[in-house]
């Protein structure tokens, strides 16, 4: 299936892009395609999984929708869904 993807912040950095297109199995969760980014493109390693899991403050919308909310790495994803990957943020 193929899904857009889209990173914001140091994520962009990391991925020098702020939007692309990638195919991945039918079958694949959230948690596969973060996985795959983290394997792909070094400044992503370590910063999108812990244990397993989302990591602490991390933002990961499926078409605007916290996964955090549905079911975390085991989201399912379609055809056509995008992802949205948001580093920490802080501020005052």
């Amino acid at each position: 299936m193929e899904l857009d993807l889209r990173f914001f912040a140091t994520f962009r950095e990391a991925v020098g892009r702020k939007e692309l297109s990638r195919e991945f199995d039918d079958d694949a969760s959230v948690g596969d395609v973060l996985a795959a980014l983290e394997s792909e493109y070094g400044g992503l390693d370590g910063q999108l999984l812990a244990d397993g899991e989302i990591r602490p403050q991390l933002s990961v919308l499926k078409n605007g929708r916290d996964v955090v909310h549905m079911a975390g790495v085991e989201t399912s994803l379609e055809e056509g869904d995008r992802l949205s990957v948001f580093p920490p943020v802080a501020g005052g």
